[in-house]
């Protein structure tokens, strides 16, 4: 059976052209993250805690790339469509992959926002750059700073949240956002599985149905949180 393509799914040419480039770009870089997680290995099987604080953590990845693979990328994008979603924030812009995917869908529906949040103004620059050449600048607003900080103001109702920032972080930006999620809104979290230390505050909080979220792991390579709005 041959294997299906990711990019079958976008509509948009110049997109999927700017993502193969990027996702390529991505893979370089590969042996590097490997060598980068290496001494952290014994703490990631025992599900213990890695994450670094967010001064080193900015100097060891302020050059990688931190981006979904490329099934994640195809099926956060038809999660999109699928929602009709007009309205997407992402925690964690990096260089910009995940935030095409999302913005490539956003306008396939017919027009939205796609609010992205970067830490590093370098980094945000490069994404920025990477959106314009994907043709998609008119969709998307890169928020620089603290998500906590810059996700405070929304312009509506949040129809899907990416959550691929600071693992330690995670379940506060959720916080953040949980009352401009509509219902039958989607959260996808990336790398809860690989990470399990460090998301495990956010699982519990998002598998916890007081919180108002159904939620369950779908296994991608690194692990994927998928949580379901069910109380507005």
């Amino acid at each position: 059976m041959t294997r299906p393509d990711p990019f079958s799914v976008l509509t948009d040419a110049r997109a999927a052209r700017v993502l193969r480039r990027l996702h390529e770009e991505a893979d370089k870089q590969s042996f590097g993250h490997a060598l980068h997680f290496l001494p952290k290995l014994p703490a990631l099987l025992l599900g213990r805690k890695v994450a670094l604080d967010d001064a080193t953590a900015l100097r060891s990845m302020a050059d990688k790339f931190i981006a979904l693979e490329r099934p994640q990328g195809a099926f956060c994008y038809q999660t999109v469509r699928a929602l009709q979603a007009k309205l997407v924030v992402e925690f964690g812009t990096s260089f910009g992959v995940s935030t095409i995917w999302l913005a490539a869908a956003v306008r396939a529906n017919g027009g939205g926002q796609v609010i992205g949040t970067e830490f590093v103004p370098e980094k945000a620059a490069r994404a920025q750059a990477h959106i314009e050449e994907a043709g998609l600048a008119d969709i998307v607003e890169i928020r620089v700073g603290d998500a906590l900080e810059t996700l405070r103001t929304l312009p509506g109702e949040v129809d899907m949240a990416l959550i691929d920032g600071f693992p330690l972080k995670s379940v506060d930006v959720v916080k953040l956002l949980q009352p401009r999620l509509r219902h039958g809104a989607v959260v996808i979290a990336d790398n809860v599985g690989f990470m399990k230390g460090d998301y495990r505050d956010y699982i519990d909080f998002m598998r916890d149905p007081r919180n108002g979220f159904t939620s369950m792991l779908i296994p991608f390579k690194f692990g994927t949180e998928y949580s379901v709005r069910t109380l507005a």
